[in-house]
């Protein structure tokens, strides 16, 4: 790993990792879920399959925690590569604590600019996502949009989303002036990106393509604590370990149709060491 690739994901909080995975394993890893998906819906579905639905994303609803019963998810999350990366980003073996596979179909609303440690809650330090696409993910399809150096942010107060162009609910407020950055990425590649990054994703405008993803999410080696949902960790060569639960979290995005008011949800603000 160059002086580069490390000095990006310092000073931005996120860096592409371009072709880490070969053309022949994204195929195999995209041809596995779609057909996992169109089995139909399994017991940690955050979204039932509704083949008939006029939301695209009820059609073809995100997959998550895969690797707590499919071996192919377990390998992709542990893989040496990834682990490697990750060891060189943030200085320690992580631990292992999230899969989910999105698959936005053409027509699918986006997601709302958000931070993934509001729902993760490692503590301490944060927590720290591979997001590998399966498709080229671009403006038109709905490419993940980064704030680049938010990284330095606490954990911010969540407001009210546009649930018309966001599947889910809340999203965060932005300084004046701070950019957002589109991260065009082709089959293979991976982004990594620090848990307070804010981030998100537009609509896939398209009429005709997938924007599917496969994301790990993974925590500090350092933290004692996490939310309830990412119980149990795992070690990078698999096995369990016992953490401390973190008050609130939860799954990470919460499935809104429609208009929802914030009740029920916690805010926090947290200063960085």
């Amino acid at each position: 790993m160059s002086d580069s690739f490390k000095g990006s994901f310092d000073r931005d909080g996120y860096v592409v990792a371009r072709g880490l995975f070969d053309t022949a394993e994204v195929d195999r890893l995209r041809d596995h879920y779609m057909t996992l998906r169109k089995r139909g819906s399994y017991g940690r579905d955050l979204v039932g399959v509704e083949p008939s639905s006029r939301d695209p994303l009820r059609r073809y609803p995100r997959m998550t925690q895969m690797h707590r019963w499919d071996e192919t998810s377990l390998r992709w999350l542990l893989d040496a590569r990834l682990r490697d990366l990750l060891v060189a980003l943030v200085g320690s073996d992580p631990y292992a604590v999230q899969t989910m596979l999105y698959f936005k179909p053409a027509g699918s609303r986006g997601q709302a600019l958000h931070q993934d440690n509001y729902y993760l809650r490692a503590e301490p330090g944060t927590c720290v996502a591979a997001w590998m696409a399966l498709d080229r993910a671009d403006e038109a399809n709905g490419c993940i949009l980064v704030a680049p150096g938010s990284h330095r942010w606490p954990i911010l107060c969540i407001e009210k989303a546009d649930t018309t162009v966001s599947f889910t609910d809340v999203t965060v407020p932005l300084p004046p002036g701070q950019r957002i950055e589109p991260v065009v990425m082709d089959p293979g590649d991976v982004l990594f990106f620090n848990g307070s990054l804010v981030h998100g994703s537009a609509p896939n405008t398209t009429t005709d393509r997938f924007r599917r993803a496969l994301i790990g999410h993974y925590i500090e080696g350092d933290a004692e604590q996490v939310a309830t949902y990412y119980h149990p960790a795992l070690r990078m060569d698999g096995t369990p370990l016992r953490l401390e639960i973190s008050p609130g979290g939860g799954a990470c995005g919460e499935w809104s149709d429609g208009e929802i008011a914030l009740t029920g949800h916690q805010t926090i603000e947290r200063k960085h060491e």
